[in-house]
């Protein structure tokens, strides 16, 4: 006779997280793939390119050079000093190695810079739409994240008025995300402005700023937040090699921040999973110090890519679908098909529905809008082949007329 299976007790905080929902319809699109469905995946947020030569070759090199050790925590040197000269040549920012910590992904990044700041009873500003971890890793700090919404007809930024009046004495954080993910939307120069305007009235509130996209942008100009008056001093720049550079697996990305958050986020990383891989920091080195003619083609595409899919979405009727002005998504509006009714007779009552019934029956996998928290939405990545995303458009151009 077998012994019942042990009653497992986990932490509090693990239990109340979410699973990541990209990952999540990644996994079921690659499942139906198995099952033998032609399924076309616009979900996940990885670029459709190799990794440009001359990293992958400085990578072998580094392998055949034996470099396959330990390194310092926060990363070797020459990197750290690669990503200071980025700073200051990108974004007129003076930053010292010191400041800067490189982890295994900008996602570690994230998660360092707001447990490194946040502690029970602060709150955390997220703007909506969201990356689906922010208010994940906000509330594993133990923090409470506070959702901001914004409007699809500002193209879902955030205003200087809804960030005032959301800021109160508990707030520690502000996360800010431009280019974004989900939207593709970038803030400009004087919008930034003015939010930074708002935060040197509260001088209690920090600010992670996603920067990761920066690099993938097209009709805008990117500004980092800390560059403004008064910011660089509250500001933790979050960025990494995954988005630009087609490195996602690599799993290189950094923080530069001022020495004593820099300080407590290499604390944190050193008691969990020290500095990322030897071998992956001389290639980062590589790309840093690469021409940039492979990231300019990779992102010349991105537009042609984004343009037909704005063009075809804004083509259906009852479709709402403000333009990307970087990354590699779109959030339409879809919520006029909210409560229609699919062939097999079921009700289609939110996001949820829409992206399931799209996958199961057209064969097209995409994230829904709650996941992101603007569940009038979805996130759609033009980050696949232009025939894949004909095939796909044309799918749901037919999944959303079948609706009634």
């Amino acid at each position: 006779m077998s012994s019942p299976t042990p009653t497992v007790r986990f932490n509090d905080r693990v239990d109340a997280m979410q699973p990541s929902a990209t990952l999540a319809m990644k996994s079921r699109a690659e499942e139906r793939r198995r099952q033998g469905h032609p399924v076309v995946a616009l979900s996940a947020g990885e670029p459709d390119f190799d990794t440009p030569q001359p990293i992958a070759d400085a990578g072998v090199r580094a392998i055949r050079n034996g470099f396959t050790h330990y390194t310092e925590n926060t990363g070797i040197l020459a990197l750290r000093e690669a990503i200071c000269e980025k700073f200051d040549h990108d974004n007129g920012l003076s930053y010292t190695p010191e400041q800067i910590v490189c982890s295994n992904g900008a996602k570690q990044s994230l998660a360092l810079a707001i447990h490194a700041l946040c502690d029970e009873g602060d709150e955390v500003l997220v703007p909506a739409p969201y990356w689906v971890s922010y208010p994940e890793m906000a509330r594993f700090s133990g923090a409470e994240p506070v959702v901001v919404p914004t409007r699809v007809d500002n193209d879902y930024r955030l205003t200087p008025e809804a960030l005032d009046d959301a800021i109160t004495d508990r707030t520690r954080l502000l996360i800010l995300c431009s280019p974004s993910n989900p939207t593709g939307t970038v803030y400009p120069p004087e919008e930034l402005a003015a939010l930074a305007d708002v935060l040197r009235r509260h001088e209690d509130v920090y600010v992670v700023s996603d920067e990761i996209y920066e690099h993938v942008i097209y009709d805008a100009e990117h500004r980092a937040f800390a560059s403004f008056p008064g910011m660089k001093d509250r500001t933790v720049t979050v960025n990494g090699f995954s988005k630009a550079y087609a490195m996602t697996g690599w799993r290189l990305g950094y923080l530069a921040a001022p020495e004593p958050i820099a300080q407590a986020a290499a604390k944190i990383q050193g008691q969990f999973t020290s500095a990322p891989c030897s071998i992956t920091q001389k290639a980062g080195v590589a790309a840093l110090e690469m021409d940039k003619g492979p990231v300019e083609d990779m992102v010349a595409a991105f537009r042609r890519r984004r343009d037909v899919v704005v063009k075809r979405l804004r083509a259906i009727d009852g479709v709402r679908c403000p333009t990307p002005e970087g990354a590699f998504y779109v959030y339409p509006d879809l919520s006029r098909f909210f409560g229609a009714e699919a062939p097999d007779g079921s009700t289609i009552e939110d996001g949820d529905d829409l992206c399931f019934y799209l996958l199961e029956e057209h064969n097209v996998a995409l994230v829904p809008g709650p996941a992101f928290g603007e569940p009038k939405g979805l996130r759609l990545s033009y980050a696949s082949s232009m025939a894949d995303l004909e095939t796909a458009l044309d799918r749901i151009e037919t999944g959303l007329a079948a609706l009634r």
